[in-house]
């Protein structure tokens, strides 16, 4: 697949600059960033004060690790406005997470705030090879998700021309892609399979649409991921990740010239990788949980944020920035099955080492007893379905049981059912786990 590289013109001094050069400017703007937080916010008054710790006592980045963190229960204990650095009056927009599990975690963003991200965002599509004039598909969510509209604004930002067509109606959405032919699609990966078995489904090559490059986020995706969208939709797969606390989608960016992990915008978000149990920073290339501060942020800003994200941070290639490896779970959405320790993107890797499944699965957690029982769902590409013998789909369920055990460690039931089995996702995010133990 061609792939469209900038020219070093098209970059911003930033992601070209010295790493003296981009340190001196995050020191900066992260001594801003504390004193803005702790002048304004009192949750961060009372929590640096419990922690003996002052903004004056950054000196230097390393500093940072004597500040307490804040995690997703800190947003919800001062629901709704309570963490705005602003007064009210001056927060143009509110964005809020579902709040499935409790009280909605709500953000808040200034005039400049929307910019900032804007910019970020424009900045991301085009390390990913969007360029002015492109025909951007926006399949992520609107309304109060961060996904959609944060694509939207860097897409305009950036002069591309958008389709703001959100999540569901799949097949209005293949037929849009067939009559405005666009360059781009920004989406989750799972709703871009969905898209693909419409596609099939209706006869048309995914491969033959004018879609060139997918900006793939908001839910863990691996490689084996990748390639397969790659080889079904004939596109470049890249990945953004973002979260709504730290900003929205935009935070970190692949570059569509080395598709080696999101580059993180280092400039406006400070990364850490610390352990999860002890909060230790950890150094570069370990992995642990991914922390952030917002450097630049004015309505929200958010100091040392636990994202639940595991990773490691890996040096600058494309930019002057480091980068995040790929996703491996999350330290609060991690299995433990029978005593081991297991991650759906996993299970994830080993199906879609099986020629014969569709990249399609969800795992269901039991217990039987005392002892936990993982149920895994698997389904056959749509052009094997209905051609195989039980004998057949029992030996492919019998060998995917006998890979998990292998590399993963943990006995599992898997049945294979025919294709189209499994609930696809419309809006968002696939439901890849179960657990009914609780």
């Amino acid at each position: 697949m061609p792939q469209r590289t900038p020219a070093p013109g098209e970059l911003e001094p930033i992601e070209r600059a010295g790493k003296d050069e981009l340190q001196a400017l995050q020191l900066q703007r992260m001594q801003w960033s504390l004193r803005h937080a702790y002048d304004n916010v009192p949750h961060y008054r009372t929590s640096f004060d419990a922690a003996g710790v002052h903004p004056d006592d950054l000196k230097t980045l390393a500093d940072l690790s004597k500040f307490p963190f804040t995690g997703k229960k800190d947003l919800r204990d001062n629901y709704p406005f309570g963490m705005f650095a602003v007064p009210r009056e001056q927060v143009v927009r509110i964005h809020a997470s579902s709040g499935t599990t409790g009280k909605p975690t709500v953000v808040g963003y200034t005039k400049n705030d929307i910019d900032t991200w804007s910019h970020v965002m424009a900045r991301s599509i085009r390390a990913s090879g969007g360029r002015a004039g492109d025909i951007v598909h926006v399949a992520y969510g609107y309304g109060l998700f961060t996904g959609g509209l944060g694509a939207h604004y860097g897409a305009e930002k950036l002069g591309c021309t958008v389709i703001p067509v959100s999540g569901g109606q799949t097949e209005k959405q293949v037929q849009l892609i067939q009559d405005f032919k666009p360059d781009i699609i920004m989406v989750t990966p799972s709703y871009m399979l969905v898209l693909i078995e419409e596609m099939a489904r209706q006869g048309i090559d995914a491969t033959d649409t004018s879609l060139k490059i997918g900006i793939f986020g908001a839910e863990p995706w691996t490689d084996a991921m990748r390639a397969e969208i790659e080889a079904r939709a004939g596109i470049d797969a890249v990945d953004i990740y973002g979260l709504s606390e730290v900003m929205g989608p935009g935070v970190a960016n692949e570059c569509i010239e080395s598709k080696d992990g999101p580059v993180i915008w280092e400039d406006h978000f400070y990364p850490e990788i610390v352990d999860p149990d002890t909060g230790e920073v950890l150094p570069d290339g370990e992995e642990g949980e991914l922390v952030f501060t917002s450097l630049t942020k004015e309505a929200l800003p958010i100091i040392r944020y636990r994202t639940r994200d595991l990773t490691r941070l890996l040096p600058p290639t494309s930019r002057s920035m480091r980068r995040m490896g790929k996703i491996t779970g999350r330290s609060d959405d991690m299995l433990i099955i029978r005593g081991v320790n297991l991650f759906p993107t996993q299970i994830e890797e080993l199906i879609l080492k099986q020629v014969q499944l569709a990249p399609q699965y969800q795992l269901l957690v039991t217990r039987e007893g005392h002892l936990d029982r993982l149920d895994v769902m698997t389904e056959l590409r749509a052009e094997l379905s209905g051609t195989l013998s039980a004998l057949e789909t029992d030996a492919i369920s019998h060998q995917l049981e006998h890979l998990i055990k292998t590399y993963a460690g943990v006995t599992t039931k898997v049945t294979v059912l025919a294709s189209d089995s499994i609930e696809r996702t419309l809006t968002g995010k696939a439901r890849r786990v179960i657990d009914k133990r609780n």
